[in-house]
């Protein structure tokens, strides 16, 4: 498979979950090195603040130039459509992620937040992992568990840095879940999100057992990558990350967009007195 890195193999807590099943599901998808998602754009939200089903198309950057950059997984949600339009960002939901022909690969699974969001990375209907938010004041902060055994925590500065960065408990880089610009017109008006998950390939790394750099081919390196149920809890983290920081309620008479119109009618307004 193009692309495909090793990745070790953990361990699934959850009593009724079959680990060999676990990394047979999550393989096909998880056991490479970078991935982008792309939000789709919601046409019924953009025009008339209608929130529809959230859609994510999951890539492989590291697909072979000579081949076809074609998706290799899918994200949909299903939610309430009333909960929808009464709790947007705070509704609970499920989303399910396939491969490319839409064959189930695992779940997450988010319930009603009010403050502190949470997020359930499930197989098989079982939970393997979870990530909780932390409240603060302009930190986003969150904390990645796999059964009951914390692996990760991201302290994210502020609403500035789109950056998340995943540290173990030795402070050790192992995964980052960057958030892309992809243009000024698409981020104003559409909030089509396009994130880039980095879960790094096997390095020889340093005395402390991990390196920081990326190399020449802007691959991060790690000394011990996450294992794949690890990494099906930070795909959970990049779909919590969008709707806690960077969903937003759109159409044309949604506050972002008016207060932007509005700005651009104004300095027409003074331009032209300027001028008179």
């Amino acid at each position: 498979m193009a692309g495909e890195e090793d990745a070790p193999s953990g361990i699934c807590l959850h009593q009724d979950l079959d680990p060999a099943r676990v990394q047979a599901k999550l393989k096909p998808l998880l056991s490479r090195a970078r991935l982008i998602i792309t939000r789709k754009v919601e046409w019924a939200s953009i025009m008339f603040a209608y929130a529809q089903e959230s859609r994510y198309i999951i890539k492989d950057p590291r697909t072979p130039r000579r081949k076809t950059v074609s998706p290799v997984g899918l994200i949909r949600e299903k939610s309430n459509v009333i909960l929808r339009q009464l709790l947007r960002t705070r509704r609970p939901f499920i989303a399910e992620f396939t491969d490319a022909k839409g064959n189930e690969i695992f779940t997450v699974r988010r319930p009603f937040r009010w403050i502190n969001s949470s997020i359930y990375a499930e197989v098989d209907g079982k939970e393997v992992g979870v990530v909780h938010s932390r409240w603060h004041l302009w930190r986003r902060n969150y904390d990645l568990y796999l059964g009951n055994r914390q692996f990760a925590v991201v302290e994210n500065p502020g609403f500035w840095s789109w950056s998340f960065t995943l540290l173990d408990e030795d402070d050790n880089l192992v995964a980052i879940i960057d958030r892309k610009i992809r243009g000024v017109g698409l981020e104003l008006f559409t909030g089509a999100a396009q994130y880039e998950v980095w879960f790094g390939d096997a390095g020889k790394g340093t005395d402390k057992g991990f390196c920081l750099a990326k190399d020449m081919d802007n691959d991060l390196r790690v000394f011990l990558p996450l294992d794949l149920p690890e990494r099906a809890v930070a795909l959970a983290l990049a779909v919590s990350l969008d709707h806690d920081c960077f969903s937003r309620r759109l159409g044309w008479c949604s506050p972002p967009v008016a207060i932007e119109l509005t700005h651009v009618l104004v300095s027409f307004r003074v331009l032209r007195l300027l001028g008179a």
